[in-house]
């Protein structure tokens, strides 16, 4: 019989139970429901509710079922129970009898429920963060790796200006960095305990809450009671932050599956995380960007979801709330492997200097140090412009990058122009010019990078 089977009279119709059981996806908290009931077997203890040789004898029978479950996490599933709770109460009773039948003394699933699912999502944070910090060190590894290397910057998908290869892998740790920080706020939010608050309107038993709080690890006791029970902002802080990290690793992926393309070349797979094709015996195909790419979606799916199941709720606990967790679980796990991943495959990315350094030399990229040139002689930006504009249309139509106009084609357009412009075209006096605070020149890469390794030494 059900927990709540007192006042029924009829059995329940089996297309109901299968569509009600929460016990298919709901084991996985098996471990925090049985960590929040020994701490509340001490509290009905602490506050004489219950003998301390029967907590006691909860306390031990749970430690065990906690052990079995360690061996087979699945083992609720086998079970004709309707959710975890059920679950652990029925196994209790199994071994203990009576004593078993006075732990829910005061306490509600609804309050239980919210209790383990936040218990769950602190362990599956705390993973997550582990992995991100992986991925931005294999970032910083891949930046430190690639040295001084230089490769077009795109705007609208065109070349545009060079930028150092560092560089570009920096932006994502930057990325990553406001993405630890979301992860991290959300996690301070998270840690409230609504454990005694009951289905709704408080326990009606003396038990002591913030020490309650204090034992699960809490920072403090959830204030109100009903908000206790239906609070699920924590879920859609977590989803809205693993979206938007999972956004950023997906630009990260579509920037390398182009720069491994044919037609940029920039990048090199290794053959470890490469996959072939069935039928076409040249393909090298990046298999694994692309599925990260895919995952953000899956993600992204996740947090849409539960907005839309809590938008219409009233306080307090609404069945519709159980449509929390399957999304939810497949999303924290999507994000923490997603991210392990990336870590494992970056280190098998290498640069393929020579070409990165042709493709950004080629295409008028430096048509912007010819504007700045001409500016440094006086010339207004905007005429500067202009004129730039005018000589990159000189060229090109020659099929000749700009440094290989003559001094006498200059001229013809800005009398201005002399024999000091060739160095101002180069790579390296570009690069160089862009020497401001966060610029892509080495003076402020390289430093950058050793920053970035002293910040990600305050996060282990």
């Amino acid at each position: 019989m059900a927990m709540w089977g007192g006042r029924f009279t009829e059995a329940t119709l089996d297309e109901f139970k299968a569509f009600n059981d929460s016990i298919s996806f709901d084991y996985q908290l098996a471990q925090q429901d049985i960590a929040a009931s020994k701490v509340w077997a001490a509290g009905l203890a602490k506050a004489g509710l219950i003998a301390a040789d029967e907590a006691k004898q909860l306390q031990q029978a749970l430690q065990q079922l906690a052990e079995e479950l360690l061996q087979n996490p699945r083992l609720p599933v086998e079970s004709d129970e309707e959710d975890i709770h059920s679950w652990v109460e029925s196994k209790l009773t199994e071994r203990l009898g009576a004593v078993a039948r006075k732990l829910h003394t005061g306490r509600s699933r609804n309050d239980l429920v919210a209790t383990d699912l936040r218990l769950w999502t602190r362990a599956a944070a705390s993973a997550v963060r582990s992995s991100l910090l992986g991925s931005i060190q294999a970032l910083l590894n891949f930046a430190e790796a690639a040295g001084t290397a230089v490769m077009p910057g795109y705007t609208h998908l065109q070349r545009a200006q060079p930028v150092m290869v560092a560089h570009w892998a920096l932006a994502y740790v930057e990325m990553m960095k406001r993405d630890l920080g979301r992860l991290d706020d959300a996690s301070k939010r998270l840690n409230v305990c609504p454990l005694g608050a009951g289905a709704l309107a408080g326990t009606g038993v003396p038990v002591d809450r913030s020490w309650l709080a204090q034992q699960l690890g809490f920072d403090a006791a959830a204030a109100n009671s009903l908000d206790a029970v239906s609070d699920r902002d924590f879920v859609v802080e977590f989803s809205a932050a693993a979206s938007l990290c999972m956004t950023h690793v997906s630009r990260l992926s579509e920037d390398v599956i182009f720069f491994c393309s044919g037609e940029a070349g920039f990048f090199k797979l290794g053959d470890a995380i490469s996959s072939g094709s069935s039928l076409m015996p040249q393909k090298k195909n990046p298999d694994v960007f692309e599925l990260l790419r895919g995952k953000s979606g899956r993600i992204l799916g996740q947090l849409v979801a539960i907005l839309h199941v809590l938008k219409g709720l009233p306080l307090a606990y609404n069945k519709d709330m159980q449509e929390d967790k399957q999304g939810f679980f497949d999303l924290m796990q999507q994000w923490q492997q997603s991210l392990q991943v990336l870590a494992t495959v970056l280190p098998h990315l290498s640069v393929k200097v020579a070409v990165c350094r042709q493709a950004a030399e080629l295409g008028y990229s430096n048509a912007t140090d010819l504007a700045d040139y001409l500016v440094g002689k006086g010339i207004p930006f905007r005429d500067a412009h202009h004129l730039s504009g005018q000589l990159v249309l000189i060229a090109s139509g020659q099929q000749l990058p700009l440094e290989q106009l003559s001094l006498t084609e200059m001229q013809k357009v800005c009398p201005d122009i002399s024999e000091d412009v060739y160095p101002a075209l180069t790579l390296e006096a570009g690069m160089a010019r862009r020497n401001a605070l966060g610029g892509t020149s080495p003076e402020q890469v390289l430093p950058a990078l050793v920053q970035a390794r002293a910040w990600l030494a305050t996060q282990q």
